[in-house]
């Protein structure tokens, strides 16, 4: 997670500097024929961008499933 507020503005700024595409709130990614599947939602529902790599990603909170701690192994 950044320090930019939350406002994607790292990925963003970090692409433009490197002048490669960019994927935003990336939910799926998957690696096909030298480019990158970026699928990742928006206001009317999904939207898939197709990136030749390399490329700069930014993540969604969709896009791993979180593993949680079980008490006995925190202690």
């Amino acid at each position: 997670q950044a320090i930019d507020d939350d406002c994607n503005q790292t990925g963003q700024l970090l692409a433009a500097m490197l002048d490669w595409p960019q994927g935003t709130f990336a939910s799926r990614v998957q690696l096909e024929d030298g480019a990158v599947l970026v699928e990742r939602e928006v206001d009317g529902g999904l939207e898939t961008l197709r990136l030749r790599l390399p490329a700069v990603l930014t993540a969604d909170l969709r896009l791993n499933e979180p593993r949680y701690a079980t008490l006995p192994n925190i202690m």
